[in-house]
């Protein structure tokens, strides 16, 4: 193995003996009941953190030890002799022209000879409370968009939000047209309703010339693949805070964690430059529109009749990330509440039917379902220093010599190991840990989300802004401002307990550090809320604002 693997496999077992600890110690702990519900509350916390940790480093590990040539997409695929017709799906709900422009305009200049495009437009003409004018001048400049550059545009009765529309797309095609759809050929060549595939596309993803022939190697190789999925990338990167931050996320996931997810034959849709197989599809039933995260639904329901997915870990589209605080937030919150609801759906039929995925699949969607409910486990790991500083509970952190030899190794080789898996893929350290900075200021989102999403609450499908910037207002970052108060509250008062009382020092030390921490952790959101960059030779956008 190499010397990475190793250091993985430490880690791995650091965490392990860390959770052994950690649940001797609440065991042994005594205490009143509200001793053991802190302490119960942040063994939970940790746990969440500890099961989420040996998940992606499980992944990390699969991926860097694969056999030789056992890759998740091989890169020996013969050439293409034949070239079946691909359907290339836009989904796009009122965006700006100039976006639905660039996009349509990169469509048409792919390299594959028999594609047909379409432009899914979405855009609710009928909402009474929009201006009636603004609506069919808008609805006039798409026509006359997709008439000049020739690519086809499918409209439809609304229901569903873009699940909806890609499944009436599929049903137009498949010769059933929904009462309310309507087809206009503005592409000249080809022949719709032949496709074999169908890539699907958000409206401010641009693909690159050659993506579709991969796909449809991988695809042709193997009958069994229902979709492959290929990675997002923000072009926005350089010169927006935020926009960097999202996108070193999506770096984690789309890197070790989907090659690994591939590797067991697990990989989850992510509803954007991804390539489905149109048999698959029509056998599923289309998209499950019942979620506002009808990708990562759908995923389950190809897995769980027979098919195969893949990832091909290559950029072949690039996109805009979220410009501000307010548009990540909405971004977030959407992902959040879609996966987090898949939670039960997911364990109902895990307890039900144990054998209809494989072990390897279970525990990646379960990892998947539940990795937003860290808005909770995150504030559970900021008020618990406080109810030690200002309450003594709980009274096990008086003792934190055992605790703190197993936890600063846990802590260190966790984040030592986490950055070098990424520094091995060439990216830089201080942007990840932007990152996870950014991660940690949208707790409260996470949280709301999350808990909607377990009760049940589908939500409204909403679109992330493309363009502009500005900042937050301070009222709508309260759930912030009211934690940090605390934190640096906290703090104070665990340091005038140092100096008068002086007992016991180690344990107020430490608490008072981890508020001091928190408190730092979470001050970054006004870094994050002025996302705009200026930079030597970059001008900023004319349109980026900031209210106070």
């Amino acid at each position: 193995m190499s010397l990475l693997a190793w250091i993985v496999v430490v880690t791995m077992l650091a965490i392990g003996a860390f959770m052994v600890v950690r649940i001797t110690l609440f065991l042994l702990s005594e205490g009143q009941w509200y001793d053991r519900l802190a302490s119960g509350a942040l063994l939970f916390a940790e746990c969440f953190y500890f099961i989420n940790c040996l998940g992606y480093f499980g992944n990390v590990f699969r991926v860097i030890t694969r056999p030789r040539g056992d890759v998740a997409l091989p890169d020996d695929l013969p050439e293409l002799e034949e070239y079946p017709e691909v359907a290339i799906a836009v989904a796009s709900y009122r965006e700006p022209l100039e976006v639905v422009e660039n996009n349509l305009i990169c469509f048409r200049n792919l390299t594959y000879p028999n594609k047909q495009i379409y432009l899914l437009d979405d855009t609710r003409y009928d909402l009474k409370k929009e201006d009636a004018a603004q609506l069919q001048q808008y609805r006039a400049a798409i026509d006359d968009l997709c008439r000049r550059i020739g690519v086809n545009l499918f409209r439809r009765r609304w229901h569903g939000a873009k699940a909806g529309i890609i499944n009436d797309l599929l049903a137009y095609l498949e010769g059933r047209p929904l009462e309310g759809s309507s087809l206009q050929h503005f592409q000249k060549t080809g022949k719709s309703g032949s496709e074999k595939y169908i890539a699907v596309f958000d409206a401010d993803m641009n693909p690159l010339p050659d993506f579709v022939e991969s796909i449809v190697q991988i695809m042709e190789k193997n009958e069994k693949i229902a979709f492959v999925q290929t990675p997002q990338y923000y072009t926005n990167f350089e010169t927006n805070r935020v926009a960097r931050a999202a996108g070193l996320q999506q770096v984690v996931f789309y890197e070790y964690i989907c090659e690994g997810k591939s590797l067991q034959d697990a990989m989850i849709c992510c509803g954007t430059n991804v390539m489905f197989r149109r048999k698959a599809l029509v056998e599923v039933g289309g998209f499950d529109d019942t979620s506002v995260t009808e990708d990562f639904a759908t995923s389950i329901k190809f897995h769980s009749t027979g098919w195969s997915s893949r990832y091909f870990n290559r950029i072949c589209a690039f996109g805009m990330g979220p410009n501000d605080l307010g548009g990540y937030f909405k971004q977030q919150f959407r992902w959040a509440l879609g996966t987090a609801g898949l939670f039960r759906p997911v364990l109902g039929k895990m307890i039900r039917n144990p054998r209809l995925l494989s072990p390897g699949r279970w525990i990646e969607y379960l990892l998947s379902s539940t990795y937003y409910f860290v808005g909770w486990a995150f504030l559970v790991l900021l008020i618990c220093p406080l109810f030690y500083l200002f309450f003594d509970i709980p009274r096990y952190f008086a003792h934190p010599n055992i605790f703190f030899i197993f936890f600063v190794p846990y802590l260190s080789l966790t984040m030592v190991t986490f950055m070098n898996t990424l520094r091995a893929k060439s990216y830089r350290r201080v942007d990840m840990y932007n990152g996870l900075l950014l991660a940690n200021v949208t707790f409260p989102v996470y949280m709301q989300a999350s808990l909607l999403g377990l009760l049940g609450f589908r939500g409204k499908f909403g679109i992330t802004p493309k363009s502009g910037s500005s900042s937050l207002p301070l009222r709508s970052l309260w759930p912030q401002l009211l934690m940090m108060t605390a934190l640096l509250a906290g703090a104070v008062w665990g340091l005038n307990r140092i100096y008068y009382i002086r007992q016991p020092v180690a344990a107020l030390s430490v608490n008072v550090f981890w508020c001091l921490y928190n408190f730092w952790l979470l001050l970054t959101m006004f870094y994050f809320n002025r996302p705009e960059e200026i930079r030597p030779g970059v001008s900023v956008s004319a349109d980026a604002k900031v209210h106070v």
